[in-house]
């Protein structure tokens, strides 16, 4: 089983308004270099363990759309969600908020559960033809460098 991939940062924001941003997966798409938003489906309208949501995703000129359910929903704490794309699993993600003195810290994980078919045909569909620990990582902390400051601007401004 692949390691996960482990990104932490610090955001001056209390953890109750960063955790509303994480859980509004919609809007992901402001902060995520790939993640383009999505949509609730089945009658969900928000966050709730077993919401789904078509997460859509865009890399250069390739487009491509995943199925997402809820699978943590715990607010100002934990939110996580499994990726699958045609019924294959593909990756579970996960962000987990601890309380600081200056706001709190945002923990994403992502687990790579692809097999090898999902693996093969990931390439030609997105436009990455490896999705090693790097190139994740390096997504994760562009996402929550954008969540980070959307969510101290938010804080500051006493919106979301």
């Amino acid at each position: 089983m692949p390691e996960p991939v482990v990104v932490s940062r610090a955001v001056a924001a209390a953890p109750e308004l960063v955790w509303s941003m994480i859980s509004d997966l919609p809007r992901m798409g402001e902060w995520s270099p790939e993640n383009t938003g999505g949509v609730w489906l089945k009658g969900a309208t928000g966050p709730a363990v077993g919401a789904r949501f078509k997460g859509t995703n865009a890399n250069g000129k390739k487009s491509w759309s995943t199925s997402v359910e809820v699978t943590v929903c715990d607010p100002g704490a934990a939110f996580a969600f499994k990726v699958t794309s045609g019924g294959v699993a593909v990756a579970t993600w996960t962000y987990a908020l601890e309380p600081s003195a200056t706001g709190c810290t945002v923990t994403e994980t992502w687990l790579d559960q692809r097999g090898w078919l999902a693996k093969t045909l990931g390439g030609p569909i997105s436009g990455v033809t490896d999705r090693d620990s790097e190139h994740s990582r390096k997504g994760m902390e562009a996402t929550l460098e954008g969540l980070a400051s959307a969510a101290e601007e938010a804080a500051n401004a006493g919106t979301t």
